[in-house]
């Protein structure tokens, strides 16, 4: 059986802090030698290299997620953010424990989007129409857990980056319009590929009275897309393509849909994590690709296909990494190991229950629709 959560019994961090990385690495290793199947690591993509190499599995969230619900351990250590870790405890068996190696990885994007804000909203949209019956909630996985829960309560759904598309087709079948939230570049991008003009699509203020649209424009929306962002997609500029495919006529480009839709627009290819790297394995030995994503997995794709003489490279000119993901160091990752092997639970991630049975409504209605 999984331990109880025994953070004030638990070893301080202060003792790892200056803690050489190589010391680290020695003790994570030894450290899942002897949890064994108890533990499951989970790696996203965006993680850095010297804590991605310890995960058991790699991935996007949702994929990571169900890996670790499918699995024998007790423990789910999610080397990503906040919202990764929630959806790890909602989709886990009650007896698994979902752990965050630190608890200030966030997501800036995500915390654009805060219950309070989308609450707000709703109640504002009914001055112009019952939103219960015009507007389906859509929200993308990285949002707080509160937010899916948001959906699941009010005939909503939760979308990811690869299936945007189809979910806003499950939702029109719902409803007239779509509140889409909380990254406005995935909703816009998705809805122009179904052919849904951008004076259709508006951005909602969330500092402004009605999100600084009129009932004009409210009602003639078919989305309303929240004015959130991904800082590490958004220092891709259509300057850095222009320039890539003077210098290089023959390369290819490949963005995230969290890029501008100007960025998109002028893509060879746009996709989730996921399909970027599919694109770049099976393309061609000796092909070269401009890539608009966080610069770990663009390194690590850089790395691995070199041998087959293809040159991939970021877009930007400057340093472009998740930030906040890149607070799980070494350091913390063994302090938090040492201490399940020690008999703590450091970080737990728990979602309260009624929270999370909303909020699986809405996981669900996306994994049925997709």
């Amino acid at each position: 059986m999984p331990l109880k959560n025994t953070s004030s019994a638990a070893l301080p961090f202060s003792g790892y802090q200056s803690l050489p990385d190589e010391v680290c690495q020695q003790r994570i290793l030894a450290a899942k030698e002897k949890l064994g199947k108890r533990l499951v690591m989970l790696g996203h993509h965006y993680q850095r290299s010297d804590v991605f190499q310890h995960a058991d599995f790699t991935g996007d969230s949702l994929k990571l997620s169900r890996l670790a619900a499918n699995s024998a351990a007790d423990y789910i250590v999610f080397c990503g953010v906040h919202f990764m870790a929630e959806v790890a405890d909602i989709l886990s068996r009650p007896e698994q424990i979902a752990i965050l190696p630190d608890l200030s990885a966030g997501c800036s994007m995500a915390d654009m989007a805060t219950l309070a804000r989308v609450e707000r909203a709703w109640r504002e949209l009914k001055a112009v129409c019952d939103p219960d019956t015009t507007f389906t909630p859509v929200t993308y996985i990285n949002s707080a857990a509160d937010l899916k829960a948001f959906c699941g309560e009010h005939g909503g759904i939760v979308c990811t980056s690869s299936n945007a598309t189809k979910i806003l087709e499950w939702s029109f079948a719902q409803r007239e319009k779509v509140l889409f939230f909380p990254d406005q570049h995935l909703g816009r991008w998705s809805g122009h590929k179904m052919g849904i003009p951008l004076d259709e699509m508006v951005l909602w203020d969330w500092d402004q009275p009605l999100g600084g649209l009129t009932p004009e424009q409210i009602r003639k929306a078919r989305i309303i897309l929240w004015n959130g962002l991904c800082s590490v997609h958004m220092m891709f500029q259509p300057s850095h393509i222009r320039r890539f495919r003077q210098e290089h006529p023959d390369g290819f480009v490949i963005s995230h849909p969290e890029c501008s839709f100007e960025v998109c627009e002028l893509s060879d290819f746009v996709g989730s994590t996921e399909t970027i790297i599919k694109t770049v394995t099976e393309a061609k030995p000796g092909t070269r690709w401009l890539v608009g994503t966080e610069l770990n997995l663009v390194n690590r794709l850089a790395e691995q296909f070199k041998g087959e003489g293809k040159v991939v490279q970021f877009m930007a000119s400057t340093v472009c990494m998740c930030s906040t993901m890149a607070r799980i160091d070494p350091q913390h990752l063994a302090w938090c190991l040492e201490n399940l092997v020690a008999g703590h639970v450091v970080n737990q991630i728990k979602v309260p229950d009624e929270e999370a049975e909303l909020a699986r409504v809405a996981l669900q209605r996306m994994l049925d629709a997709s």
